[in-house]
């Protein structure tokens, strides 16, 4: 391949990929269907299902283009080719473009059966379907999800190719295909994983996220998984009326400092170790006088005269957990983003110290 091919080629891919699944940076220079489509989709606050009947659709449809797209693009980028001419082609390229064909048209014909009798056969509007009352339709339910969204005491979370929506009603998940939706009265939820990262890339502050598996008792109901940091898992707790259950190997961490201490804690682990001599005896933890001692704190971060840090010549007198309790209370509560960077002073001879310098006890 030539070298305009390669950079419509590897520009495209990009495009692509960032327009299907929308970075921040996308979002902010409005370039997703529901920006570039916001006159005909109207507003989902005034009409939450409406709105994602179209949305899905148009969302669909946009998307089965990007191939289509990418071969207009290679009749100008490779003109030598004379791909604007099918019957000229190459093999590879006639069979790439009757693909690039078929599933916009697949998509059409989706999209056609999905609006027939003012969107019924919608996946949305089915499952609508199956919570309306006997003597009324899916549109029934619509209205009430459409009126309860529009409340301001809704919980809302997630990314916009994952929101979750939880109203006094209905838990529902916003995907970029597809709305998920359960009632409330009907669901179990139960937490059945968690993520622990040391740093989030939004906020350089540990996170973790939780795995909930939201299930109807109604079996025509399709289960979904929803995706929340830990520290919102309060505030959805308390939207819900069913009770979450978690799986018994998942540890929930709903403040900042238990995922200050988690974090800290795995930092710890891949330090140096700092062998006890023999001849010395570990002591109980002087902070709980719960566990025995289990850390050190030995200058590593730095040549011994260089840097802020300073060596510290106490014995082992404190565990981890504690020693991670007095750094969380040496920090500052509005800047979390620093707490990792910082430097404390020992809680015993005041050296100062950072995370690096904690060393385990071996």
């Amino acid at each position: 391949m030539d070298s305009p091919e390669v950079t419509f080629t590897l520009a495209y891919l990009v495009f692509a990929v960032c327009f299907v699944f929308t970075p921040t940076e996308f979002h902010s220079a409005g370039l997703t269907v529901q920006n570039l489509l916001s006159g005909w989709l109207g507003s989902e606050d005034a009409a939450f299902v409406p709105y994602h009947l179209r949305r899905t659709a148009a969302t669909l449809l946009c998307h089965s283009l990007l191939p289509l797209g990418y071969y207009v693009g290679m009749c100008f980028a490779a003109s030598e080719k004379q791909l604007y001419y099918p019957s000229q082609t190459p093999e590879t390229w006639r069979a790439f473009l009757l693909l690039a064909l078929m599933l916009p048209a697949i998509a059409c014909t989706l999209i056609y059966y999905w609006s027939r009798d003012r969107w019924a056969c919608h996946p949305l509007a089915r499952t609508l379907a199956l919570y309306a009352l006997p003597r009324s339709g899916w549109r029934a339910v619509a209205s009430s999800v459409n009126t309860e969204f529009r409340r301001i005491d809704k919980f809302a979370t997630g990314v916009p190719g994952a929101r979750v929506i939880v109203t006094d009603t209905w838990v529902m998940k916003v995907t970029t295909y597809r709305v998920h939706v359960a009632q409330q009265q009907d669901v179990h939820l139960t937490v059945t994983e968690s993520q622990q990262h040391d740093l989030s890339p939004d906020s350089n502050l540990p996170v973790q996220l939780l795995t909930i598996r939201v299930a109807s008792a109604n079996p025509a109901v399709q289960a979904f998984n929803i995706r929340l940091n830990s520290t919102e898992y309060g505030e959805l707790c308390e939207k819900l009326r069913a009770p979450i259950r978690s799986a018994a190997n998942v540890v929930i961490h709903q403040s900042l400092g238990d995922l200050f201490l988690e974090t800290f804690a795995s930092l710890v682990e891949v330090n140096p170790a700092y062998s006890v001599p023999s001849s010395q005896d570990l002591e109980a933890c002087i902070g709980c006088m719960q566990t025995r001692a289990s850390v050190k704190l030995v200058k590593t971060c730095q040549a011994a005269a260089e840097g802020e840090c300073q060596q510290c010549y106490c014995r082992p007198m404190w565990c981890l957990t504690c020693m991670g309790k007095w750094f969380a209370s040496r920090q500052d509560p509005q800047r979390p983003d620093t707490w990792l960077a910082s430097r404390v002073p020992c809680p015993t001879c005041r050296a100062r110290f950072c995370i690096l310098d904690v060393c385990a006890v071996r």
